[in-house]
């Protein structure tokens, strides 16, 4: 276990996804520079009640995804914009919400769990064209313009980059991050993206133009 800087958000953060963040507040301010000081990740968490800013620290879902800062970009008050990448699940056993202004979990590593490397490459096979499917309907709709050559072999890289793109309630998310097994994280997400694309179809049936984007704007 070890000690992690914690930022509520009403976001899920998988791994290997990018997050943009407008840092506004001093105690995130502090959270922040810490992190850069010393080339520390902090990590990204669910609020399970509270707001993200001006009021009294958030409760957040038990687990999170580490970040580590890719990119700052300063303005003036000490604000900063930046971007992070999603790297490791955790889980969190005990919050500090006194030493720093800001949360600090003691956490541990939470992987996903392989049972049979053949179950989990099969469903991981079913799942990809499913992803293919939905972006390219979204790239004749001018919905997104994510490249299909970014998509990931790695069944488990799949995964995390098919839950991140999805714009779905950060609740369904957050329930995606809490599953322990890779193969039945790998078949929820089969069952979601069958439903969505079933959804966008029926949406550009009616003649749909302003479908949005499944990716977060954060």
């Amino acid at each position: 276990m070890f000690e992690l800087p914690l930022f509520p958000l009403h976001t899920v953060l998988f791994p290997g996804a990018p997050l943009h963040l407008h840092i506004f507040e001093d105690r995130y301010k502090r959270l922040i520079e810490t992190c850069i000081q010393d080339h520390k990740p902090f990590g990204v968490v669910l609020i399970h009640q509270g707001q993200e800013a001006l009021g009294p620290l958030a409760e957040p879902h038990m687990v999170g995804c580490s970040a580590e800062i890719v990119h700052v970009r300063r303005l003036e008050d000490g604000q900063m914009n930046i971007v992070v990448l999603g790297q490791e699940r955790f889980r969190i056993f005990s919050l500090d919400r006194v030493t720093f202004p800001y949360l600090m979990g003691t956490v541990g590593e939470f992987p996903l769990a392989i049972g049979t490397p053949d179950e989990l490459a099969e469903v991981g096979d079913r799942l990809r064209p499913w992803v293919k499917r939905f972006i390219q309907t979204l790239l004749e709709a001018g919905g997104t313009r994510f490249d299909l050559n970014q998509l990931p072999d790695d069944p488990i890289l799949l995964a995390y980059t098919a839950a991140s793109i999805l714009q779905i309630p950060p609740s369904q998310k957050q329930t995606l991050l809490n599953t322990r097994q890779a193969e039945q994280f790998v078949a929820s997400l089969l069952s979601i993206y069958r439903r969505e694309s079933a959804l966008l179809d029926a949406l550009l049936a009616r003649g749909g133009q302003d479908i949005g984007s499944p990716f977060s704007r954060n």
